[in-house]
This record gives C-alpha cells, structure tokens and sequence, in this order.
C-alpha cells in the first residue's frame, strides 16, 4: 500500500495523522519536509491534485508568513511558491498521499476520506479526544 505524509514531526496535528495511517495497518513513506522538501514542480502537481489554490497551502502559523507579507493580495501563486521553496516552514502539513487522492489533513480525520483500507480499532487524538471507536468507526461528535 503506497501512502506518502509530509510530515512534520513537531507538529501534533501531523502525528495525529501519522497515527491514524497506521491504525489503518499501513507504514506510510514519511518524508520530513522540513528536510527533505518537495521540489517546486512536485509542490505544484500536489495543489493541483489536492483541488486548491496555492495560497490554501502556505502555512501562517509560527512561520515568517506576515514578515515576509505573504498575505497582500498582489502576491502571485509563483511568488508564494518561491517563498515555500526557500523556507519550506511556509508549506502547511500534512499533505498525503495515496491511491484515493491527496488531501492537506487538516484537521487530522481529514486523512480518512482517503485512506484505502478501514480502521483496525481505537485511536485517540493526543488529546485524547477519540476519533475511532474500538470496532474501527469513527466517533460519534459531540
């Protein structure tokens, strides 16, 4: 089963997700973006795949996001693209990938309109907010 996360391994939300690709069964390739990032070409052929818009992908929080004034409208889609290239802290996590799509998982449930194969049991947020149930259903909300 071929599943890739961009991965941040600091950041909950992506562990989260990393979590619950596993409780699937499935050992995902993980690619630490912050140190490996993906090429520009590659980053584009994503969005594209994913159906948003590039700027649906820069990250704001605890990034030099507004320093750098990312957020003006004048600020082309290949502008933004530069900056995620030359501080890949800018790319918003996780992004996965697998047979069914690829989707920006956020928040981290998101990776289960995607993922090929059910839940095997429980798993709980690092929260321990609980989003799979013990026979592999998603959680009732609250």
């Amino acid at each position: 089963m071929d599943v890739i996360v961009y991965h941040n391994p600091q950041c909950g939300t992506s562990r989260n997700v990393l979590g619950l690709i596993r409780n699937a069964g499935i050992e995902p390739h993980v690619i630490e973006y912050l140190k490996t990032p993906p090429t520009r070409l590659l980053l584009r052929q994503l969005i594209k795949r994913m159906g948003i818009g590039v700027r649906d992908v820069v990250r704001r929080k605890g990034t030099p996001f507004d320093e750098l004034g990312l957020g003006d409208p004048s600020v082309t889609d290949d502008q933004l693209l530069d900056a995620m290239m030359e501080r890949p802290v800018l790319i918003e996590r996780p992004i996965v990938v697998t047979p069914y799509g690829v989707k920006l998982c956020r928040p981290s449930e998101a990776v289960l309109d995607i993922l090929p194969v059910p839940q095997l049991g429980e798993f709980r947020k690092e929260d321990g907010e609980l989003v799979i149930d013990a026979a592999g259903r998603r959680a009732a909300i609250a």
